[in-house]
């Protein structure tokens, strides 16, 4: 008898400390989740372009493969200069404002932009034919500051294309070649276009055409001089306007060679350079890296690893040239 109360006390404290130990439990495990819980912070990408979203696929599948999906994980603000350093300063600007991770650059004049607005959040460049001439990087294996990316060598491949050029008008001696002053590139693109020009012996006359508006203008001067081609050093507005070029060729019946493919997918006659696509997708690579953790300045810039030759045979016809078969054999792809 004297037993039981013991018992029954005993009972009572194993069951308080059963008790403890679920709440003890409850706790430790709940808080945890709580946390888990709580959403996580998904990545946004400023864009400073003057296309379209639409215009880099190669970019937005390179990210998909690296398992991104806009809208889900990841959030993409595109913003258009349309090729106006003046309007890709306040883009630049406005993409700082809006706290992004990364901002993706597709022109020399954008990333000058973006350097100007942001010492700190992480810089990529699609493709920069100088990125050290323009002062972006120090070196290419050490880029230094917050900027990195991948370079287009516009400047090393004027060779090949006045080659091209000669082999599709055997008897050209006389080259307009159209530039754009503001452009960041275009200073060490004509200098390599009038170097590669006089080991072929060709005469050049330099046109310069700070916007769409002198197009038409600058096809005149060529064709008052006798211009035999027309070659172009680039051009940083939108593909509308870039389009105007190829109409203007044809309306002038002067042959023309550009630096990618874009311009002859909207009417250019033909072009070589790098392939922007390939660039775009291992950009992906650069900005999937930076997202989790790496500094520009431990990414190297990387060199094209890919170049594409394209033709458009409409354009051909329009002013009444025929492609060589030997010439139209190398050609990546060709316009029908």
């Amino acid at each position: 008898m004297g037993g039981r109360p013991r018992k029954k006390w005993r009972v009572k404290s194993m069951m308080k400390l059963l008790l403890f130990c679920l709440l003890t439990t409850v706790l430790l495990t709940t808080g945890p989740t709580a946390d888990a819980q709580q959403p996580k912070k998904v990545p946004r990408i400023g864009m400073l372009t003057t296309n379209s979203l639409e215009s880099y696929g190669a970019f937005r599948q390179g990210l998909r493969e690296l398992g991104y999906v806009e809208g889900k994980n990841l959030i993409i603000e595109l913003l258009k200069a349309e090729g106006n350093f003046t309007r890709a300063q306040a883009r630049a600007a406005e993409l700082v404002r809006l706290k992004v991770d990364v901002i993706v650059t597709t022109g020399a004049s954008d990333t000058r932009a973006a350097k100007e607005a942001t010492p700190t959040i992480p810089i990529v460049f699609l493709q920069d034919p100088d990125p050290l001439g323009n002062g972006f990087i120090t070196s290419l294996a050490r880029p230094g500051g917050n900027i990195t990316g991948l370079s287009t060598l516009g400047a090393d491949l004027s060779g090949k294309r006045l080659e091209l050029l000669k082999e599709v008008l055997p008897k050209l001696t006389r080259l307009a070649v159209l530039g754009n002053s503001a452009n960041a590139g275009n200073g060490i693109q004509l200098r390599e276009t009038e170097r590669a020009a006089g080991a072929f012996g060709m005469q050049l006359q330099y046109l310069d055409t700070l916007s769409a508006k002198d197009f038409e203008t600058a096809f005149r001067a060529a064709s008052k001089e006798r211009a035999d081609a027309v070659f172009v050093l680039g051009f940083p507005g939108p593909l509308s306007e870039r389009a105007l070029l190829g109409q203007e060729a044809v309306k002038n019946r002067l042959a023309a060679i550009y630096p990618q493919i874009n311009y002859v997918e909207v009417g250019g006659l033909m072009s070589y350079g790098t392939s922007f696509a390939d660039l775009e997708r291992r950009a992906a690579s650069y900005v999937d890296k930076i997202l989790k953790g790496a500094k520009p300045n431990d990414l190297p810039v990387e060199q094209p690893m890919k170049f594409e030759f394209i033709v458009n045979l409409k354009a051909a016809k329009q002013i009444g040239l025929t492609i060589p078969p030997n010439v139209l054999v190398r050609a990546d792809k060709v316009i029908r």
